[in-house]
């Protein structure tokens, strides 16, 4: 980073002595003026002060109508009044005209060194912040949603039309079509922007915690409640909460939602005071809750209030047309971030990818990718450098495990054997659909919860990438 430049204006020598020397020892880059009118000169040069101490009183004129006047040619520079005047008036007037603090002389020098370099710290969190925004809406801006199908371009078109309004938004799809991608175009592309994007995953929150992750509790409100917590409506407030896995949240949790969704307002747990609730919901679900509410796992008027609109992504078997541009989309990410030199698809490789049924959609994509580009490092990606069940059905078959078994002359443990049967077909089951759980219950013919209990039960894990 550059030296900071720091410039001085005061008529009292000893005093501009005195801080010039503090300052450089700090290793700052100092300069000096007696005058206005020298310091306006100054301020004119190619590089401008990133800080001035300025005395209130100058010889040829007011401190504040100085700082006006500097900042016509330097508008980012930080300004420090220094008086031996102080009063509040004086403060009030400083601080107006955009001067970041007032000291009253006499002073310590260490006050202000210190004062001078909490100012600059300060002013880079915000300029950190203010970059932070600006990639975040580049990055959800909507040309970053790749697609050239019709199935994107309603989504797109969608997105922008929703974006300007604050209802609620049900983006449905299965599972790694991009949902929270969506939910966070539409938030940085409104007025909400500005404000915090919060996400909650109702799956992967346990029933009897997500109350207090939503809404947040009080000190002693439960056995583990050392501390108030702030839940994540108040987090969110003035921005979007984005509810991933809505089909997930429990019977007694959509009531509390419901409310807050009608009355704008809520309670943490363990107390009553209310908090009002300012933030726009988006929620996203991989399950059919038409259907969930026709089962009855659903509440009927909390869908209506969700699904005010509803935006479907499509999943990548249906937009088979946007599979060339997301890989040169994925391969270009992966060769700036790891410095590869992956150089495109091969015809007949894109006719195998193209003719994959994608379970896991454009996250299994994007894994695919990024997999080729580490593995391959460099060069067109041919047949040959794709894994076997993406080359079609015989190389699936060939690859696949019998599920067959052979009785041992001496016997085995039959509960054991079982079990054994059973994880198999459960795991071969998740990895043919990408590990949606969803799917494979569909494959195996079992209910979902019955399937996760299951899981839970036998400890399955998907293995690491």
């Amino acid at each position: 980073m550059q030296t900071r430049r720091i410039l001085i204006v005061d008529d009292d020598t000893s005093l501009r002595t005195a801080l010039f020397r503090a300052l450089d020892r700090k290793g700052f880059q100092v300069i000096t003026a007696a005058s206005k009118q020298e310091a306006l000169q100054l301020g004119q040069s190619e590089r401008p002060a990133d800080l001035v101490l300025c005395d209130l009183r100058l010889p040829d004129g007011d401190g504040i109508d100085f700082l006006t006047e500097f900042r016509k040619h330097s508008p980012q520079s930080l300004f420090i009044v220094l008086t031996g005047f102080g009063t509040i008036e004086a403060a009030v007037r400083a601080t107006k005209c955009g001067a970041e603090h007032f000291i009253t002389k006499p002073f310590e020098l260490d006050e202000v060194t210190n004062l001078v370099e909490k100012t600059l710290a300060h002013k880079d969190l915000e300029q950190e912040n203010v970059n932070l925004r600006s990639a975040l809406h580049k990055k959800y801006r909507f040309d970053n949603i790749i697609g050239q199908s019709e199935g994107v371009a309603r989504v797109l078109e969608l997105i922008e039309r929703v974006s300007q309004s604050d209802s609620t938004v049900l983006v449905t799809g299965e599972s790694g079509t991009g949902k929270e991608l969506v939910a966070k175009a539409i938030h940085y592309n409104s007025e909400r922007a500005n404000k915090p994007f919060v996400p909650i995953n109702c799956g992967a929150i346990p029933g009897e915690l997500l109350e207090s992750e939503l809404f947040g509790h009080v000190k002693g409100a439960f056995t583990g409640a050392v501390n108030n917590r702030v839940g994540r409506f108040d987090l969110a407030n003035g921005g979007t909460l984005f509810f991933d896995e809505i089909g997930d949240m429990s019977p007694h949790l959509q009531v509390k939602l419901l409310r807050v969704l009608q009355e704008k307002k809520f309670e943490p747990v363990g107390s009553t005071k209310t908090h009002a609730s300012d933030v726009r919901v988006i929620a996203a679900t991989n399950v059919n809750l038409e259907q969930a509410v026709s089962d009855g796992r659903f509440r009927e008027d909390l869908f209506y209030r969700l699904n005010v609109i509803p935006i479907h992504i499509p999943p990548l078997r249906e937009r088979k047309s946007d599979i060339p541009l997301l890989f040169h989309y994925f391969m270009e990410i992966f060769n700036q971030g790891k410095k590869l030199k992956l150089m495109g698809l091969a015809p007949a490789a894109l006719e195998y990818l193209l003719n994959y049924s994608w379970p896991g959609n454009i996250r299994e994509l994007e894994n695919l990718v990024e997999r080729l580009a580490i593995l391959k490092n460099g060069g067109i990606v041919d047949v040959a450098d794709l894994p076997k069940k993406y080359r079609g059905v015989e190389a699936a078959a060939a690859e696949s495990k019998s599920l067959s078994l052979e009785i041992p002359t001496d016997g085995l443990d039959f509960n054991s054997a079982v079990d054994s049967f059973e994880n198999s077909l459960i795991v071969r089951a998740l990895e043919k659909t990408g590990w949606n759980r969803n799917q494979a219950a569909a494959l195996l013919k079992l209910n979902r919860t019955t399937l996760v209990e299951k899981i839970k039960k036998k400890g399955l894990r998907q293995p690491e990438a």
